[in-house]
């Protein structure tokens, strides 16, 4: 496996966990994360079988992925609810409209494959490895220099300071919530992009695994993206090791990932 594979492998898992980042500052997480994933290749797959374009398609989901997450964190702030429990029920949702909305106008809730969705693999990588990398430079200098970044990292310590200064600390939520569904809608059109099709559940529970990776990474970018590629590269070594090395057991494998991530806890 080339370092371009492994590095395109681990993109959509640093997409999600630099958008549950925001919300983390924001003081209300991302629950809605896989579910959004799931939802957005599937807007993809959708807009880019409809329009030709692969690119359009890509633009499409992420704006109907964050137009929803837009909609319904107004809502939310608006009528006051509580919000870790309105993100399990968007996680829901998402979930929802992919099943619905599959039936509806393809006929089936499986598998999605068209001849318009086909994509190099080689092009494939290069694309989400190079377009991963500007959305993290984003995402630093934006939560380190900029201003509407430091309202969101101080949103969920200190509202009190926002409100002292004339900001409204539920705005500075739903942005962070709009940023969490723009980088988790990229990672969706990438996964989908990698496989050319979308399959349900394609997320595969990165959204959750995402929460996780903010706090292994200390809630810093850089440290949450070390550890999302420590952790793939685990995942592939375990994967491809017995083509080489016979009789390592299957279930040691299989936690090797998780093992090394454990360790990494430990690291300062």
């Amino acid at each position: 496996m080339t370092i371009l594979a492994v590095l395109s492998y681990a993109c959509p898992l640093i997409l999600c966990s630099i958008g549950a980042l925001f919300t983390e500052y924001a003081g209300c997480l991302a629950l809605f994360l896989d579910g959004l994933v799931s939802f957005s290749a599937f807007l993809f797959y959708t807009f880019t079988v409809t329009t030709g374009s692969a690119i359009l398609g890509a633009v499409m989901a992420c704006l109907g992925a964050v137009g929803i997450t837009l909609t319904f964190s107004a809502v939310v702030e608006r009528g006051g609810a509580n919000r870790f429990i309105a993100a399990i029920a968007m996680n829901l949702l998402f979930g929802a409209l992919c099943s619905c909305l599959s039936s509806v106008i393809f006929g089936t809730r499986g598998v999605l494959a068209a001849e318009l969705f086909r994509f190099s693999a080689n092009s494939a990588r290069a694309a989400t490895v190079v377009v991963t990398a500007v959305l993290v430079a984003i995402a630093v200098i934006f939560l380190r220099y900029g201003r509407h970044g430091l309202y969101i990292r101080i949103a969920g310590s200190d509202a009190d300071v926002l409100q002292a200064k004339g900001v409204n600390p539920g705005v500075i939520r739903t942005l962070s919530w709009s940023l969490a569904a723009l980088y988790g809608s990229a990672a969706g059109c990438f996964l989908a992009m990698r496989l050319s099709s979308f399959v349900p559940n394609i997320s595969s529970g990165r959204g959750w695994m995402a929460l996780a990776v903010v706090f292994l990474g200390k809630k810093k970018p850089l440290r949450i993206v070390a550890a999302v590629l420590v952790f793939c590269i685990a995942d592939v070594f375990s994967a491809n090791i017995q083509n080489y090395i016979s009789g390592i057991p299957s279930s040691f494998l299989i936690s090797l990932p998780y093992l090394v991530s454990l360790l990494l806890i430990f690291v300062k």
